[in-house]
């Protein structure tokens, strides 16, 4: 808090915090954008050769940091502290791996009209956004955040909107961008009233981190609007426990308090919360403030981001230090999300040891082995593959079948396929095959 006084001060005088600092709009026009204002403000006096460094950084990928969050860093250590890993640039964002990709998830090819990204069959992301309160520094999409000139303006929101009508497969639409809580109540409830109308709509989700950066984004009016367009998922992103603090959590608790589920992505990231401890820690606190573990993320191969990035099998060691080890609603799910648009795979420590006919062998996380006694005669319920007239186990009430795709497709007795080849398979060529 004292800290909070003295930045608020350097701002606008004396009164400042007592009239401004709860105001989510100050914070976001008094955003920190430039060095020379972030010393002054922080008090934090850069080298001069990486003050030198990090102006060229900032020729390229913009800086813009909260009073809030900036009001959460250590001066007297900064250069460890995980606030300013995460908000302050650092020129090695200019080091840029040749695998490194400005769109790494081909999110722009798997967009069929502005502003979507269909790549599950059910589900499509809807960027309503450019804009964050805070440019965090390992974000995957900066090559969006911060284009002041792409702002989606309604008439691209009804492109997404009219797209969503029409393909009646989409049952959860993810709300993201830069950050959807940087749009105004009016214009978000009228986003959410259109997607409300669309009847094939169930969940709408929104992805942000203003609980993270600016807390005080998550207003009584806000909260009351959204509770209006029920069922709406929160979905944010805490990456280290020093992030929830008491105006964090006030803001976690109005959301809780209003029925909205609440989910958190983590991102494993290099000198900030690439340890097992910190990771357990802030799964616990999440917990504690009714937030539920979602992903951890291994870092994406965006540009600039090489410096963030561990071996996957740092991952795996923090999945093997919470499996067994807490509740299991406290452990995320860690996934990579595949270059060139894959999607999530999600990785884990293997505990299958091996199998036969009648036996599966497995290893607990103490490493205690055990057997799994398969049963001995099992008849699956026979399937005429006429789902639509089924009067079995398919008894789902308006069940409609999609179109199989990926492995469920050779597991699926109304699919024919038989196998995934992937395209220019030598051996196909060699037959001719199409």
């Amino acid at each position: 808090m004292q800290n909070q006084r003295k930045i608020a001060k350097k701002f606008g005088g004396k009164d400042t915090f007592t009239n401004h600092w709860e105001d989510w709009k100050w914070h976001a026009k008094h955003a920190i954008q430039d060095i020379d204002t972030f010393e002054r403000i922080t008090g934090i006096k850069l080298d001069p050769k990486f003050r030198e460094n990090v102006a060229l950084t900032l020729e390229k990928f913009p800086l813009s940091i909260t009073p809030y969050y900036a009001s959460l860093i250590d001066p007297e250590d900064y250069q460890n502290d995980p606030v300013f890993i995460q908000s302050f640039p650092s020129p090695h964002e200019l080091e840029v791996d040749p695998r490194e990709m400005a769109d790494p998830l081909a999110e722009d090819k798997d967009s069929p009209v502005p502003g979507i990204t269909h790549r599950y069959p059910d589900r499509v992301l809807f960027h309503v956004s450019n804009l964050c309160a805070m440019y965090c520094r390992h974000c995957t999409r900066k090559r969006k955040v911060g284009d002041q000139d792409s702002i989606p303006g309604r008439e691209e929101i009804k492109q997404g909107l009219e797209y969503i009508a029409e393909n009646p497969q989409i049952r959860d639409v993810l709300l993201s961008g830069g950050d959807p809580l940087m749009l105004s109540d009016e214009y978000l409830d009228w986003i959410l009233t259109a997607l409300r109308n669309i009847p094939h709509v169930q969940v709408i989700r929104i992805g942000t981190r203003m609980p993270v950066v600016l807390p005080y984004r998550i207003t009584d009016d806000l909260v009351d609007m959204l509770r209006k367009h029920h069922p709406v998922w929160v979905n944010t992103h805490f990456n280290h426990p020093r992030e929830l603090t008491s105006s964090a959590r006030a803001a976690l608790r109005k959301l809780a308090d209003a029925g909205i589920p609440l989910g958190n992505q983590t991102v494993l990231l290099a000198g900030v919360n690439d340890c097992p401890r910190i990771i357990k820690e802030l799964m616990h606190r999440l917990v504690d403030n009714r937030v539920r573990p979602y992903y951890l993320y291994q870092c994406d191969l965006s540009e600039g981001l090489m410096h963030f990035r561990t071996p996957v099998g740092k991952g795996i060691e923090i999945m093997e230090s919470l499996i067994g080890h807490t509740s299991g609603f406290a452990i995320p799910t860690y996934v990579v999300d595949a270059p060139g648009g894959g999607g999530k795979i999600p990785l884990n420590p293997n505990y299958l040891v091996s199998l036969s006919t009648n036996k599966v062998i497995l290893r607990n996380y103490e490493g205690v082995i055990t057997t799994y006694q398969e049963p001995h005669s099992y008849e699956p319920i026979f399937c005429d593959r006429h789902c639509s007239d089924c009067h079995l186990q398919l008894k789902l009430k308006g069940a409609e079948e999609c179109e199989a795709t990926g492995l469920v497709k050779l597991l699926s007795d109304h699919d024919d396929t038989i196998s995934l080849t992937p395209e220019d398979n030598e051996r196909m060529e060699r037959r001719g095959d199409d």
